[in-house]
């Protein structure tokens, strides 16, 4: 018998604890007193954590294409056997699994993360001179798509405006970090000349201006965490002189981002200025100010207006490894400055930037799609 309560998410890209599908959209509906599944697709087996049952699928195949054939029927399989009230899928690759369900009569939610028509073109994987073109298509049919679903729950304002043209509903439900889990400590020790980056290590968010950067001002070193984009990154990344400067951590669990965010002076957030980022809300930058760490960012609109108003840092052109540098020297040689903008971009967090804020907007769409 179909729950009244039982809601499923869906994914097989993301990781079973993703930080926004698991622990923030998943474990705030169940303590909202939701019946939450979570079908995955890792391998790793059926469980129940937080309140949360999760249904696995099976491991994907190795191939991208392999997977995006023969995981969403997996998934369909499993939400059908699991008979939900609502489905909320959180993959471009599940769009035609919404579809067929909202055909079935489900309400079905499409969780936007990304912008994926601009981040096409900058997919490596993908042809230069077919990015613009299967930019365009892909459009025109995540479109389609979600004018047959109930609602879509947007990661940023940009993305929401954008389906509010073709939705039912468009709401925004930003990626904010928790209030306090990565906190400084009540007894903090004095920040180290370094500065640091936490996330996915990639060519298009500046890693080599990062490395030409640090090189640049004395004393200081690079502490650099999260997983390389490709080998063939990594390899070039390591030949590069300013590797000499870097700390490399690897990938960390959260409390290990604590603990290296508790020791930088700075975070760096100097993505490229390419579509995909230029109006986004990287959960870095305000991961950074939930630490009361200063935050040298790229100079786009939307994250300079931020970034100024909340006095929380310095913004600077992320192509140019010399003003990257002179912003790192601005904040490691003036402590006082960057302790007063680490706190500024702290109350910020607690005030605005964080997920109980956004988890409101979650649980009133679902309040009104299952009243």
């Amino acid at each position: 018998m179909k729950s009244a309560k039982r809601v499923v998410h869906v994914t097989t890209v993301h990781p079973r604890d993703d930080i926004r599908i698991f622990h923030k959209e998943c474990v705030s509906l169940a303590h909202a007193g939701y019946d939450v599944m979570q079908v995955v697709g890792d391998g790793r087996g059926d469980a129940v954590v937080d309140g949360v049952a999760i249904v696995d699928v099976g491991v994907a195949p190795a191939s991208r294409l392999a997977r995006m054939r023969f995981q969403p029927r997996r998934a369909l399989e499993a939400v059908r056997r699991l008979r939900p009230a609502l489905v909320h899928f959180h993959d471009p690759e599940l769009l035609p699994v919404g579809a067929q369900l909202a055909r079935e009569g489900l309400p079905v939610i499409y969780d936007a993360h990304e912008d994926v028509p601009r981040q096409i073109l900058t997919k490596q994987w993908i042809e230069p001179g077919l990015r613009r073109l299967t930019s365009w298509c892909f459009e025109r049919y995540e479109n389609r798509q979600v004018r047959l679903l109930t609602a879509v729950v947007a990661a940023t304002p940009h993305i929401a405006a954008r389906f509010a043209r073709v939705a039912a509903r468009s709401v925004n439900v930003g990626n904010y970090p928790f209030l306090d889990e990565l906190a400084p400590p009540a007894a903090p020790t004095p920040r180290e000349r370094v500065v640091c980056y936490v996330g996915g290590i990639m060519r298009t968010r500046g890693v080599f201006e990062m490395l030409r950067a640090v090189e640049r001002v004395q004393g200081v070193r690079l502490l650099l965490a999260g997983s390389f984009e490709d080998d063939a990154l990594e390899q070039t990344l390591r030949a590069e002189p300013g590797w000499a400067l870097v700390d490399y951590l690897g990938h960390l669990g959260r409390d290990q981002v604590r603990s290296v965010l508790a020791r930088a002076s700075a975070g760096l957030v100097t993505l490229l200025p390419m579509p995909s980022y230029v109006d986004s809300l990287p959960i870095k930058m305000f991961e950074y100010m939930s630490a009361e760490l200063p935050v040298i960012a790229s100079d786009f609109p939307l994250w300079r207006d931020i970034v100024m108003r909340e006095a929380c840092g310095v913004c600077v052109d992320p192509a140019d490894p010399q003003a990257i540098a002179e912003a790192i020297r601005a904040i490691v040689d003036a402590p006082d400055r960057a302790q007063a903008m680490g706190r500024a971009g702290r109350a910020a967090v607690l005030e605005q930037y964080n997920w109980p804020q956004a988890e409101r907007e979650l649980l009133a769409l679902y309040r009104a799609l299952l009243p």
